[in-house]
Order: C-alpha cells, then sequence, then structure tokens
C-alpha cells in the first residue's frame, strides 16, 4: 500500500519538475528570439501583425504574454507545491 503512495507522489514530482523546467527552457529560447527579432526588426514582422503596428506594441504584447505565461508556471509550482 505504501509503495503504490510513494511511486505516485514520485511521479507528481517528477512531473512537476519537467514541467518547470520546460517552461523556464521556453522561456530562456523566446528570449533569445525576441533579442534576435529586436536587432534586426525586420518589416516583415511589422506586416504579418497588421496596418498601423508599431514596434512598441510588439514590444507591450510581448511583455504583457511573457509575464501572464511566467504568473502561470508560477501558479503551477504553487499548485504542485
Amino acid at each position: 500500500m505504501n509503495d503504490t503512495l510513494e511511486n505516485r507522489v514520485r511521479a507528481a514530482a517528477m512531473a512537476w519538475w519537467w514541467t518547470l523546467l520546460i517552461g523556464a527552457g521556453f522561456l530562456a529560447i523566446q528570449w533569445v528570439i525576441y533579442l534576435l527579432i529586436m536587432s534586426a526588426r525586420p518589416a516583415r514582422l511589422l506586416s504579418l501583425w497588421g496596418q498601423d503596428v508599431s514596434w512598441h506594441t510588439v514590444q507591450s504584447v510581448r511583455f504583457w504574454a511573457m509575464a501572464i505565461f511566467k504568473l502561470c508556471l508560477w501558479l503551477l509550482d504553487l499548485v504542485a507545491l
């Protein structure tokens, strides 16, 4: 009986750890891509976003998207703990 509980707790801890690791990896990769795009500032990117879009809008949307992603990752961390 205790072996079953121990296996389930260990599996849950490993799932939590992998979720955190993958989330942190995604954030790191996203940051590098963001730095590359912001240093080049290709006009094609603005045309993909639509008319009358500025780089300030792109930066603002990216900031809020990553802030919400970090908040969700933090909430997952709290639930797992």
